[in-house]
């Protein structure tokens, strides 16, 4: 029995980087998929320089599509969720980027785009956190599903070689990372759900929705996408060997007394630095800026996944 044997044929919209399309002929596999699934015929939305994701979204809205598929990376996922959250419509992932970090901490497979389509069409839905961003005290936040961050690692997303990471995937934020560890600390002050000030001088503030980063790393490895809570880590490497002490403290056995990394965790999370801080959302460059407050909105967004992987509660 096809997904629609009753009723009318439900509409898929697809909203794509060209970039990162996985060849000429992936639209018309996409087209045949829904066919054999009973779905209408496709919209085919692309993204531009200009429109990375968030118009097309809310075209796809306003067509009445029943999910709204998000094929590209972490940056196109993120732009069609923040037009979806809170609306109730269900956002399916096709991992076509680099990092994908929402599909790889969701258990989608990433060298399957069209494995990853049926598993939309014939999956069922799964509610995830969203959390929000503000930056320097903007009025309007920004939605992030991942990971944002202030200090080192957000210059290294800024100044990943692009050339290179076509070439050689994720590798290329390695080379950028080396080139970033020198460096001077930043006085910080962060404030966990509105308590008392922890005081740090810190290279690099992490703030996770999920816990698992390029290569399979687990920089939050209790962190869940349902769980309404967000988990923090700031890193203040300290003297000559200080980045060693913090990789131990990432993923040693002796992290509570490791004093290069601190791990907090709570619904809310503000960050005042002394001066300003690359900042990066979900591995995109969003400028620098000096405070920072994030709050988590449980359950914001629904994900069309494989019917087995959301019955099984697969949610990193």
């Amino acid at each position: 029995m096809t997904a629609n044997s009753h009723g009318p044929a439900r509409l898929a919209a697809v909203v794509i980087n060209p970039v990162k399309s996985p060849g000429n002929g992936f639209r018309a596999e996409f087209q045949a998929l829904c066919r054999e699934e009973g779905w209408a015929e496709p919209l085919w939305l692309e993204t531009t320089e200009d429109d990375p994701g968030a118009w097309q979204a809310r075209q796809a809205l306003e067509s009445g599509a029943d999910v709204v598929i998000a094929a590209g990376g972490d940056g196109t996922v993120r732009c069609v969720a923040e037009v979806l959250a809170g609306t109730g419509t269900a956002m399916g992932l096709i991992p076509l980027g680099t990092g994908n970090l929402l599909a790889r901490n969701l258990g989608i497979g990433v060298a399957d785009p069209i494995g990853a389509a049926r598993d939309v069409l014939a999956g069922a839905d799964i509610a995830v956190d969203a959390v929000k961003a503000h930056l320097d005290h903007a009025e309007d936040g920004q939605l992030f599903l991942v990971m944002a961050g202030l200090g080192y690692d957000a210059a290294i997303m800024a100044n990943t070689v692009d050339g290179l990471k076509d070439r050689v995937g994720w590798l290329a934020y390695v080379e950028a990372g080396i080139r970033h560890l020198p460096g001077r600390p930043v006085r910080a002050r962060i404030r966990i759900d509105g308590g008392p000030e922890v005081r740090r001088r810190i290279r690099s503030v992490l703030v996770g929705n999920c816990g698992q980063l390029m290569g399979g790393v687990e920089i939050f490895p209790q962190a869940r996408v349902d769980d309404g809570v967000l988990d923090l880590v700031a890193l203040s490497p300290r003297g000559r060997f200080g980045w060693f002490n913090v990789v131990a403290g990432l993923f040693g056995r002796n992290q509570d007394k490791n004093r290069s990394v601190e791990y907090l965790a709570g619904k809310s999370a503000e960050i005042i630095l002394d001066d300003p801080q690359e900042f990066q959302l979900d591995g995109d460059h969003f400028g620098s800026g000096k405070h920072l407050l994030v709050t988590v909105v449980p359950g914001a967004l629904t994900i069309r996944t494989s019917a087995s992987r959301a019955e099984a509660g697969v949610l990193g």
